[in-house]
């Protein structure tokens, strides 16, 4: 009985020392990768999906000055343009009425707000009607519809990327400083004056640098 025990013991430390080793080896193979994902991009939509919903499972929209009593009049569609799938958002920007805007909004989570810390910024591919458009964030630390943080780009004729930091966004009618593991809602808007709008969008991401 007395060298069964030993025996057993034995068999059990080297278990020991075997389940240590591979714990070590798979720990050094995660670190050595933790750099690969975590400097990956992570897609919001690249247009895999035939319809209205993100790469995040939630849904694009189409929001109008018309909720604050404006006049500008738009519409989102599923279209393609120099071989690309997009979303193209159309319309007539008029300030009439207090009015002066139309954008396509994706909230980024159902749960409410998406923590970006790990990101450095948003890319957008774009083509447009060479006009100056806007990109905007909402987080949860803004009340008011009118509240933003902003950013502003020209939607060529060509498809163009753009790499749009967080560190670059203009405040807009807030003192908060903008809080990207609190971003609630992206929308890409035509804004401020008078003027067709006609924007395609095939990408949108989370980049780093």
């Amino acid at each position: 009985m007395k060298l069964q025990i030993i025996r057993h013991s034995e068999h059990s430390s080297k278990l020991v020392v075997i389940s240590a080793l591979c714990a070590a080896l798979t720990n050094t193979a995660l670190a050595e990768n933790m750099p690969l994902d975590m400097n990956a991009d992570l897609v919001i939509d690249d247009r895999s999906n035939n319809d209205d919903t993100s790469n995040l499972g939630t849904k694009w929209q189409l929001v109008t000055d018309n909720v604050m009593g404006g006049l500008s009049q738009g519409r989102l569609t599923l279209d393609s343009y120099q071989g690309k799938m997009c979303l193209r958002m159309r319309g007539d920007v008029t300030t009439e009425n207090n009015g002066g805007f139309v954008q396509i909004a994706l909230p980024l989570s159902e749960e409410g707000v998406f923590d970006a810390s790990a990101y450095s910024g948003v890319e957008i591919e774009v083509a447009g009607n060479n006009e100056v458009y806007n990109i905007h964030f909402r987080t949860g630390d803004l009340w008011f519809p009118w509240q933003s943080y902003r950013y502003s780009f020209n939607a060529s004729s060509d498809w163009q990327k753009y790499r749009i930091p967080f560190s670059e966004l203009e405040k807009y009618k807030t003192f908060h400083s903008f809080s990207q593991d609190q971003i609630k809602r992206i929308g890409l808007v035509a804004i401020g004056r008078e003027f067709q709008a006609d924007l395609c969008l095939s990408d949108i991401r989370f980049y780093h640098e």
